[in-house]
């Protein structure tokens, strides 16, 4: 894919990027794709995708309580439980606002750990990472923000998130819906967004603007990007899934040239 080499050209010393079709196959790669990057917040579709395993397993139910009082496992994956960004601190009442947090996500980690008997990093590893073969995977820390990866294993999670093997179609299919409806909140890079649409642990597309995918990416789009310069987009439209990791923390650059990299990804992809 020529567009892949445009990569070249952003203000990083290390980039390695791919792209995966629903069928499992690479349409193209460039860079290390077997080194492992900090994946900052790309950390929370790897942590979502585990506690939507243990729902299916029984482990744990969606609407549960879970957080603050009136919070479920729900709240807490879709940033909906009212706690602030980085401190298990009460903001509004669940269900309110979106208030993008990275608490939520550790409360969700604990929360699981506590249904299922063992440490998080063990679960993910056991659920998510060891099934789909995710050898340079795993997690150091907090379930919201410490995970690692390659860009190989993203983009085999990738596939899986186009044509899932672990996970119900239903499932999958509900958490890349939006999550109570309406709600507005602030998009990290990107600012207030009205509403700001999201799903059980994914980031929605929707109509959201700026943001960090494509002018042409399809409003079902979802997935996430990392303040450590990552992002991992699926587009079920496409057929396709992207998966970017950089060793230059997220700033004006990257929301300069990712969407027009994501645009031209997808021209190649139409072609």
């Amino acid at each position: 894919m020529r567009s892949l080499a445009l990569v070249d050209e952003w203000p990083v010393e290390t980039v390695a990027t791919g792209v995966v079709r629903a069928d499992g196959t690479i349409a193209g790669q460039r860079g290390p794709v077997d080194e492992a990057f900090p994946l900052a917040s790309v950390t929370k579709p790897l942590t979502a995708y585990a506690a939507l395993i243990a729902v299916e397993e029984g482990a744990i139910e969606l609407d549960e309580p879970a957080g603050p009082e009136g919070s479920t496992v729900r709240h807490l994956l879709a940033h909906a439980s009212g706690l602030a960004f980085d401190e298990p601190k009460v903001m509004a009442p669940p269900g309110e606002r979106r208030l993008y947090s990275n608490a939520g996500f550790d409360v969700l980690g604990d929360h699981i750990a506590k249904a299922t008997g063992m440490p998080f990093a063990e679960y993910l590893r056991q659920a998510v990472c060891e099934p789909l073969g995710l050898t340079a995977t795993g997690l150091a820390g907090s379930p919201a923000k410490d995970g690692v990866s390659s860009a190989a294993d993203l983009l085999r999670f990738g596939a899986e998130l186009l044509n899932p093997a672990l996970l119900a179609r239903e499932t999958l299919d509900e958490a890349t819906r939006v999550v109570f409806p309406g709600l507005s909140g602030v998009l990290p890079g990107f600012g207030h967004q009205r509403p700001n649409d999201w799903g059980l642990g994914f980031s929605l597309r929707d109509h959201k603007s700026p943001h960090w995918t494509g002018r042409n990416s399809s409003p079902r789009t979802f997935g996430h990007f990392g303040q450590s310069g990552t992002f991992l987009w699926v587009d079920p439209d496409a057929g396709a899934a992207c998966a970017t990791l950089t060793d230059r923390p997220f700033g004006p650059w990257a929301a300069s040239a990712w969407p027009a990299f994501t645009d031209a990804v997808l021209r190649d992809l139409s072609t």
